[in-house]
């Protein structure tokens, strides 16, 4: 038995264990909204908004766990009364299989343990917003349930599916379609949407965090070393034309879970023991959604 046992492998899952341990994100516009690091604390706060309950953490427990520690008092100097909080609104109980009065206590239960504070979710059960895997949701009715919370609580960026919503389901395709159709009347409203990934990319396992912190790092590096060379050229004297200065481009928000918060997104899903069939297990084994949260930015000219 240990004749066989290759020290090489042992290295290599080491090196990977200690490469996926931390939690990383790109410098991007939605963490500094939630860290107040812009010129203006307050700038407007932060809404996830999602379909059913369990959306939260099969989807997007990389982005609520992130974007969560930033509003610990003991994670940064952060002002908890003048800079910006995440919300969470669910548009339904989920009741497809009667089980809505379940999954309302199941989701209040998931996002105690993902750290969102409990002044600052809602979950609504509109009779024109119900769980129904084969119809989409109206618009205007999504866009005239939002306004009133968007106003409210001051909400300026909204995160929720896009368009392909994932899993395909109807409900959630339907979301982004809503809330453009708030922007046409709140133009001051951010969007962004989670970016849905080819069938094979989407069961990416540990691949996907792996890949996505190498790029993540990668990039970084590049940026260093590029300005590592500049700073030696000028101490040179070595002159420089400068360069067609790019168009200036939003940093894609990027948000790559590590080991710990892993585990807590899967205790979080153990939360809702009512959906936990054979093939959910299957889900958050594999799913880069897990891992992984990529969000893009829209637009409504």
């Amino acid at each position: 038995m240990f004749k066989s046992f290759n020290p090489v492998y042992a290295l290599l899952l080491a090196l990977l264990a200690a490469f996926l341990h931390n939690s990383t994100q790109s410098d991007n516009s939605i963490t500094h909204q939630l860290s107040g690091t812009g010129p203006s604390k307050f700038t407007g706060n932060i809404l996830l908004l999602t379909a059913h309950p369990d959306d939260e953490c099969m989807f997007f427990a990389p982005t609520i766990l992130a974007l969560a520690a930033l509003q610990r008092p003991s994670a940064s100097s952060r002002d908890p009364t003048s800079t910006s909080s995440l919300y969470s609104l669910c548009l339904s109980v989920g009741n497809a299989d009667g089980l809505g009065a379940i999954r309302k206590y199941e989701l209040e239960s998931s996002l105690d343990i993902l750290g969102v504070d409990t002044d600052k979710r809602s979950i609504l059960d509109h009779p024109e917003l119900q769980d129904n895997f084969t119809a989409s949701w109206d618009a205007h009715t999504i866009a005239t349930v939002l306004r009133p919370y968007v106003l409210k609580n001051r909400i300026n960026t909204i995160l929720t599916f896009d368009r392909e919503g994932i899993s395909g389901h109807p409900n959630h395709k339907s979301l982004p379609v809503g809330v453009k159709h708030l922007m046409s009347s709140l133009r001051e409203v951010r969007l962004f949407t989670l970016i849905t990934t080819p069938t094979p990319l989407k069961y990416a396992s540990i691949l996907a965090p792996t890949l996505a912190k190498f790029d993540l790092y990668a990039g970084g590096l590049l940026h260093w070393l590029e300005a590592q060379l500049t700073s030696l050229l000028v101490l040179l004297n070595v002159s420089i034309s400068p360069p067609t200065p790019p168009p200036s481009l939003e940093v894609m928000p990027v948000f790559v879970s590590g080991t710990k918060d892993y585990w807590t997104a899967l205790q979080a899903m153990r939360a809702h023991p009512s959906q936990l069939v054979w093939f959910r297990w299957l889900y958050v084994s594999f799913s880069r959604y897990m891992w992984v949260n990529e969000w893009n930015e829209v637009k409504v000219a």
